[in-house]
């Protein structure tokens, strides 16, 4: 079974996000595809988190559920449990 993410980081010719860089890399890493939503401008970003009523991009969302940011990511890596064992519960 193929595990998928879905991450929204912003990309534009300006910036790249460090974050988005840290957790499509830690997804990666956990055998995640990754759907890889680049927001390439302002606009895109701030709709984005008006929609999903976040302060903050890059987000992340596995089988639906919104897990979050960056930190929020690395924060479950760190119980030593898959994010599927997470989310299976």
């Amino acid at each position: 079974m193929t595990k998928t993410a879905t991450l929204y980081r912003m990309v534009t010719d300006e910036h790249i996000c460090p974050y988005g860089l840290r957790s499509k890399d830690l997804l990666e890493r956990q055998g995640y595809d990754v759907e890889d939503h680049k927001l390439t401008s302002r606009q895109q970003a701030d709709d984005f988190k008006a929609k999903h009523d976040v302060k903050t991009t890059p987000q992340t969302f596995i089988e639906g559920k919104r897990v979050g940011g960056y930190d929020d990511l690395r924060a479950v890596s760190y119980t030593h449990l898959t994010l599927p064992t997470i989310y299976s519960v």
